[in-house]
């Protein structure tokens, strides 16, 4: 080729020098970017997030296991202190509690009460269990000398198989009478289809409505009784306990999770990788 205003005539090798000076120097250029940037500093972030994360949650399950290891703690005295209220002395009708504050203060505090019963308002709580059969729990309205009244869960009767409408028989004395027991809430409720129908066989009892239904007023507590059973009936209470043992059991769980993840950042965080590297 001819030379074009003065130019060599092999421009190509003139392209190639600069080319080639300026590959080093990119690749120099590019190793700090690539460490800054590259695989590095990326396992550092992560293994902080990884120790921030165990750390976090360590903390989290060891306060949720002593916050258990409290509420048992808690339990145990409500425990104890039912435990010694069965020792103390009967209470009568002139010291039996008139709001709920002070009935919840005097719960399986042994009774001693006078009275006549309101056997007209006799009412069979069904769905009740007692030594593990199904039956009724029976109730009845102990009206106190001031007028007043108690709610006397008076025993256990079990149910009749061929007829659920049948209720069994309970002789109830009349006149003044003396029931020895032991002070406890109203029965418990059970979840109710029918919802709150009235009747002989009810579902659950609401003292309230229940008071105004026999037009009587009742004591925000009821009686269980504890004489012995001459009418019949089953009182093989279950003595008052609180559950203890589901909140050790809990925090036994909670504590169980932090040596977990404390056992799995040590074996994946610390050994694994010297294990790898001696190998």
């Amino acid at each position: 080729m001819f030379p074009v205003f003065g130019l060599p005539s092999r421009p190509s090798r003139i392209m190639k020098i600069p080319a080639n000076a300026s590959a080093p120097m990119m690749r120099t250029k590019a190793t700090p970017i690539r460490y800054f940037m590259g695989t590095d500093y990326s396992t550092r972030t992560l293994a902080a997030i990884v120790l921030v994360a165990t750390v976090l949650g360590m903390g989290i399950t060891a306060r949720l296991g002593m916050w258990q290891l409290s509420r048992a703690a808690q339990k145990q005295a409500l425990q104890t202190a039912l435990d010694e209220r069965g020792h103390l002395a009967p209470l009568d009708d002139a010291t039996l509690a008139r709001t709920a504050p002070e009935a919840e203060a005097q719960h399986y505090r042994p009774v001693r009460l006078q009275g006549e019963w309101r056997t007209a308002a006799t009412v069979f709580l069904d769905n009740r269990q007692m030594n593990g059969r199904p039956g009724f729990f029976v109730v009845t309205p102990l009206v106190l000398p001031g007028g007043d009244a108690v709610l006397v869960q008076r025993g256990w009767a079990p149910r009749d198989m061929a007829d659920r409408t049948r209720v069994p028989s309970v002789p109830t004395p009349a006149g003044r009478v003396e029931v020895r027991g032991l002070i406890a809430p109203p029965p418990a409720r059970l979840f109710d289809f029918a919802g709150g129908v009235p009747g002989t066989i009810r579902q659950n009892l609401d003292l309230a409505a229940f008071a105004k239904e026999v037009g009587v007023t009742l004591r925000p507590l009821s009686v269980q009784q504890l004489d012995e059973p001459a009418d019949g009936l089953s009182r093989h209470w279950p003595a008052p306990a609180v559950d203890i043992h589901k909140h050790y059991g809990y925090a036994f769980q909670w504590f169980a999770m932090c040596a977990l993840m404390a056992g799995l950042y040590v074996w994946f965080q610390l050994l694994r990788p010297r294990l790898r590297r001696r190998a």
